[in-house]
């Protein structure tokens, strides 16, 4: 059985091993493909793993070969699951394998806001402090958290994981959900208007749909307080990127830390990696060694699944 990845870089960019995948059939790797070479690469393959590569219809119906596709993340919207379906081919995602680092990485970006550790130790290696007539200086408002409303907009796996950290450092967690949740946390569903005007920081955890597409807007922006920090985990779409750079720069709200951009890799004509106190990580919240180590299993137990008849983490 031929298994074929077209874009392994990300998953593993010589850190993890491919080895476990290999037991399963002929395995070739492919650090990325692009459009060009997709159809020539996976031609032969039964197997077909992708993490950004598209497999549309028009490729899909020219792999008359393929039984399997492993999409290697968890986002699946880069295969057409109609036509892989009509194909009969299965087609896995790998669920809630980032959860904790995804939220370890909203705390990053508001801590880098409440703390700036960053400038500051850069400042002491300067030698100010050695300079520095008191004991003491900061160059950057230090905030603490206590007391804080924390605004979690979906409150699935990962906005769950967001609120028990918040409740750690003392925070009162209110959250807006698509559906009314449940839970056994100290957090209060609200509606999103209560969450936008009432929070001092509103971190997005919720899936992109085509109802949600760029709802952080000039209309939503100007509900927030001006001391807001807003942080976004999800999907780079879901926030209107223009409206949210100029409600930086105009300084309608407090600040920025994202994780995501509408196309990835950032544009140069992106407005946001230049507005005002707007901090930008390149779509880093689901790569620790750790939640990588998890997909890589998944992604093995996946096609050990199929094989034996009893396919899981089937999408679409």
């Amino acid at each position: 059985m031929k298994i074929v990845v077209l874009d392994g870089y990300a998953l593993n960019p010589g850190d993890l091993s491919w080895e476990k995948m290999k037991t399963l059939g002929e395995l070739t790797v492919y650090d990325r493909t692009t459009p060009e070479q997709t159809l020539e690469r996976a031609a032969d393959a039964e197997i077909v793993y992708t993490n950004k590569v598209i497999l549309n219809r028009e490729i899909i119906g020219r792999l008359p070969k393929l039984k399997f596709i492993g999409v290697l993340a968890t986002g699946y919207n880069v295969v057409d699951t109609a036509a892989a379906n009509d194909a009969g081919i299965t087609v896995c995602n790998i669920p809630a394998y980032s959860t904790q680092s995804v939220a370890q990485l909203v705390f990053a970006h508001i801590l880098h806001f409440t703390n700036n550790v960053a400038l500051h130790a850069k400042s002491v290696s300067n030698g100010e402090w050695a300079s520095s007539k008191d004991f003491a200086y900061w160059l950057s408002p230090q905030t603490e958290l206590a007391g804080k409303t924390m605004g979690i907009i979906g409150f699935g796996q990962i906005g769950q994981a967001v609120a028990r950290i918040a409740l750690a450092f003392g925070m009162k967690v209110i959250f807006n959900n698509r559906s009314k949740k449940t839970t056994d946390l100290d957090a209060h569903q609200v509606d999103l208007d209560t969450l936008l005007e009432t929070s001092d920081f509103i971190s997005i955890n919720c899936p992109l749909t085509s109802d949600n597409q760029g709802f952080i807007n000039k209309t939503s922006i100007a509900k927030m307080k001006p001391t807001a920090f807003l942080i976004n985990t999800g999907r780079g779409p879901l926030i209107n990127e223009q409206d949210l750079a100029d409600a930086l720069n105009t300084g309608k709200i407090a600040g920025a830390g994202l994780d995501v951009l509408s196309v990835e890799p950032a544009r140069p004509e992106n407005p946001l990696p230049k507005a005002k106190n707007c901090f930008i990580t390149p779509h880093i919240a689901w790569a620790t060694l750790e939640a990588r180590q998890r997909l890589m299993q998944i992604a093995v137990d996946n096609l050990k699944a199929f094989i034996d008849g009893q396919p899981i983490n089937v999408v679409g």
